[in-house]
């Protein structure tokens, strides 16, 4: 499982995002971007968090650090804000602490490009948990440092809403659209060339290691997978269904 530490101090609201994020201090004295368990995308919205973030530091896409954050109820006592207190209640428990970059700006591709050799990289990762929140509307890109940086998973892994929907051969059929990804142009034609070079670095053996980063408590039961194990297991075959299928899914 991802580190765990206690969240000490809830700093503000971070109201850019639909779920209300917000800025955290934990007993390790870093600040964290708190994503809450109690937010209206829900705990599938933490799992994609922690899969696609880990999967892209595995293959060296820059992604801030996730830790797991334990919010105690005494924090969200001393909050003045109605609708924040509300969120911190409704949130108690393990929740998902981002790295905060300080410092760090959103992308606009103007003042800032990166290679086309990392925007396709970008782009295949993208397409391959089915990340439809990386557009021109919400690029989810920060500069720090001169880098690129991603941030934002939580609504790849569209399956995981609709398990009784859908299955592994569809999913892995599901073609991605790239015409809206912010990155479309910079990466140009280089895409299939990331392809080859990242599928061929995911096993089944690494998504087994990124699967069991995610805590048990957020893996909520489905049809014919009660506990966790076999939460991550179809997990396991929706991902490998799509990564060892005739990649109908890369875009063009």
């Amino acid at each position: 499982m991802i580190p765990t530490v206690l969240a000490t101090r809830y700093v503000a609201p971070l109201r850019e995002g639909g779920s209300l994020p917000g800025l955290v201090e934990a007993e390790d004295l870093g600040i964290y971007v708190m994503k809450f368990r109690g937010a209206g995308q829900g705990l599938k919205a933490l799992v994609a968090e922690v899969i696609v973030g880990e999967l892209a530091r595995r293959l060296d896409i820059r992604t801030p650090e996730m830790k797991a954050l334990l919010l105690s109820r005494k924090i969200a006592r001393y909050e003045a804000d109605q609708e924040v207190q509300d969120l911190l209640k409704a949130s108690i428990g393990l929740n998902l602490g981002i790295d905060f970059l300080p410092g760090s700006f959103g992308y606009d591709g103007v003042t800032f490009k990166p290679p086309a050799e990392e925007a396709a990289r970008i782009v295949w990762l993208d397409a391959f948990v089915a990340n439809i929140d990386r557009s021109w509307r919400n690029p989810n890109l920060l500069i720090w440092h001169r880098k690129l940086w991603c941030i934002d998973h939580g609504a790849s892994l569209i399956f995981h809403h609709n398990w009784a929907g859908t299955s592994p051969s569809k999913f892995a059929a599901r073609p991605f659209d790239k015409s809206d990804h912010i990155l479309s142009e910079v990466a140009g034609g280089k895409v299939a060339a990331a392809h080859e070079e990242l599928s061929a670095r995911i096993s089944e053996g690494l998504l087994k290691e990124v699967l069991e980063l995610v805590p048990d408590e957020w893996l909520e039961p489905a049809a014919g997978a009660e506990d966790p194990a076999g939460v991550r297991s179809l997990y396991l075959e929706f991902l490998t269904a799509r990564l060892s299928g005739s990649a109908a899914w890369l875009p063009e």
